[in-house]
Parts: structure tokens; C-alpha cells; sequence
């Protein structure tokens, strides 16, 4: 006999995670604005090290302050997500460019789709509010992505999500900075989790404020931490591209030696013959060690797969 779901609770336990690095001029409103679009929410701010006052501004506006030693916002998410115990998750940056009154759609798209993540896709009228080449960046990485990993976001770097709880305690941080938003996705992805993208107003930063992100050094970070996703969660292809060009290297090599042979009868480049060998060998080993890593690969998928599954839903939080 089949189970009846229970019904999701009619306010679940919200919190607001912001983390901040010298965003004195912007957090008050930030923490203002979420405290009137969520009422009921726990707005945290932790702060990364900042030399300014938004640690005294973001405790003055209400919010719950918190300290991350560790620099960089990856190091401050896997802080926040550790932490912090609720039934969903709002993530935002602290530098009062994401529209808080879009925070009500946003988690009332997760809870009644049963969704495990909804991203604030960013839509900017404002010219200042995306520095040159930061949309064409954004572009490229959303299109190496989805080759890479399948079906994606139209803006994978948006800082405004909201998360369930089971998303929360299957998701293993490994990000330091701002790679943090890549890492997520790919999550999402790999795990075929339902996920959804809705349209947030995107605005310029408010006067004061400054930018943390550097386009050419996270560009690159973000770059090394698609090409590591890659590696670790699809291996069997990555090792497979990475074999098939060696092996197209060896042939290259083998087909004088071949043609000399079938003429003489002599191996005539003996050390070409040697290292188009050792190429071959290296190209094999590369497609054995990619069946090898895919076993082990789909081990950890099925184990985060089961921590999903086992963590308490809203419906099982509310019956206690």
C-alpha cells in the first residue's frame, strides 16, 4: 500500500547567509532588505577578514555576525553551509547588487516544486553593474559546462541561490574562492538533481563599494576548477580524449617506420619505433586508468546520491 507525502510545512525555517569582505558600504541595506522580503528568516553575515566596520554595520542592522578566518568565499561557503542548520537556504553576496525582493519567488519556486536548488539568473539593465568582459566570461564558462556536464544554467557565477537542506549536507566544498558558484552547479548536474533558474534584477554596486572579484586570476581558478570537475566526475572521458591523442601521436609517429619496413624490410628509425611504442603504452594505460576512475567515480556519486536522499526533508523536520 502506497505512503501518502506529507505536505510541506507552511513556513519553513529559512536563513540568510551572506558572505562579506569589506562591505561596510552595502551590507546594512543588504541585511535590511532580506530582513523585509523574509521576515522569518535568520539573516548570518560572516565576514573574511574585513579591515573595515562590517562586522559593528551588519550586527547593527540585526544580522547574526560570524568570523571566517580562511580567505576567500569558498573557504567562507563551506563555513556558512557546515554551520548553519534550516530547511532553506538563501545564499547572496553582501555588496547589495542582487534584488532581496525576488527572495520570496525564489523559495517559493524550491519548496512547492520540491526543487534542490533555484538560481537568481542575473538580468542587468545597468551598464556598470558587469565590468568589461565579465558577460562574455560568464558566457564561456556556461558553454564549457554544459558540454562538459550536459544540461546547465544560463548563469552559472549568479551568487543568488537558494538551497534545500538535502542539496546542503550532499554537497562536499572543496572551492577556496570564487569557483565556489561552478562547483555548485556541476554538483547539480552530476547528481541530475532538480534544479531551476529564474530572472532577478541585477544592479551596480552602491558607491563605496569595490569589487573583490579579479577577471584574469578567478577567470583562471574558474577555468582550473571546470577542467578539475571534469576530471574527477566524468574520468572515463577525460582520460579517454587524453589517450585518443596519444594514440593519434603514436600512429603518427609508427606510419614512416611502417612504410620503411614494408620497403626493406629493416626498422630503419629504431629509436621513432621505440617512442611511438612508449606513446602507445601510455595512450593504453591512459583509457584503463579512465575505466578504473569511472567505478570509483560513480561510488562517490551513489554516495552523495544517499546523503541527499537521507537528509530530513521539511515534511520530516516539521513532524517532530
Amino acid at each position: 500500500m502506497g505512503h501518502d507525502l506529507k505536505p510541506f510545512p507552511p513556513e519553513p525555517r529559512l536563513a540568510v547567509l551572506i558572505p562579506c569582505y569589506n562591505e561596510e558600504a552595502a551590507i546594512a541595506t543588504v541585511v535590511r532588505d532580506f530582513r523585509k522580503a523574509l521576515p522569518s528568516a535568520d539573516i548570518y553575515v560572516y565576514d573574511n577578514n574585513s579591515k573595515d566596520n562590517t562586522c559593528a554595520v551588519a550586527a547593527k542592522a540585526g544580522a547574526i555576525v560570524r568570523n571566517e578566518p580562511q580567505q576567500g568565499k569558498g573557504s567562507v561557503m563551506r563555513r556558512m553551509l557546515s554551520e548553519i542548520d534550516a530547511d532553506v537556504f538563501i545564499t547572496v553576496d553582501g555588496d547589495d547588487t542582487y534584488d532581496a525582493a525576488s527572495a520570496p519567488a525564489l523559495v517559493k519556486a524550491l519548496v512547492d516544486n520540491r526543487l534542490a536548488m533555484v538560481v537568481g539568473r542575473r538580468v542587468h539593465t545597468e551598464k556598470e553593474a558587469y565590468r568589461r568582459g565579465h558577460v562574455l566570461g560568464n558566457l564561456m564558462f556556461t558553454r564549457s559546462v554544459e558540454w562538459l556536464f550536459g544540461r546547465t544554467f544560463t548563469d552559472i557565477l549568479s551568487g543568488y541561490r537558494v538551497f534545500s537542506r538535502p542539496f546542503v549536507r550532499s554537497f562536499p566544498t572543496a572551492s577556496r574562492g570564487f569557483e565556489i558558484e561552478t562547483e555548485l552547479t556541476v554538483h547539480a548536474l552530476t547528481l541530475s538533481l532538480p534544479v531551476q533558474e529564474q530572472d532577478t534584477p541585477y544592479k551596480s554596486r552602491p558607491e563605496g563599494s569595490v569589487s573583490k572579484l579579479h577577471t584574469y586570476r578567478d577567470g583562471w581558478r574558474i577555468s582550473l576548477m571546470i577542467l578539475r570537475l571534469f576530471r574527477t566526475e566524468r574520468p572515463q572521458l577525460f582520460y579517454t580524449l587524453i589517450g585518443s591523442f596519444l594514440m593519434s601521436v603514436a600512429v603518427i609517429l609508427m606510419v614512416p617506420v611502417i612504410i620503411a619496413f614494408l620497403e626493406t624490410g629493416l626498422v630503419l628509425r629504431f629509436p621513432t619505433a621505440i617512442l611511438s611504442t612508449g606513446i602507445a603504452i601510455a595512450a593504453l594505460l591512459s583509457f584503463a586508468c579512465g575505466l578504473i576512475l569511472d567505478t570509483v567515480t560513480q561510488g562517490r556519486r551513489e554516495a552523495k546520491m544517499l546523503a541527499y536522499l537521507a537528509a530530513p526533508r521539511m515534511a520530516e523536520t516539521s513532524s517532530r
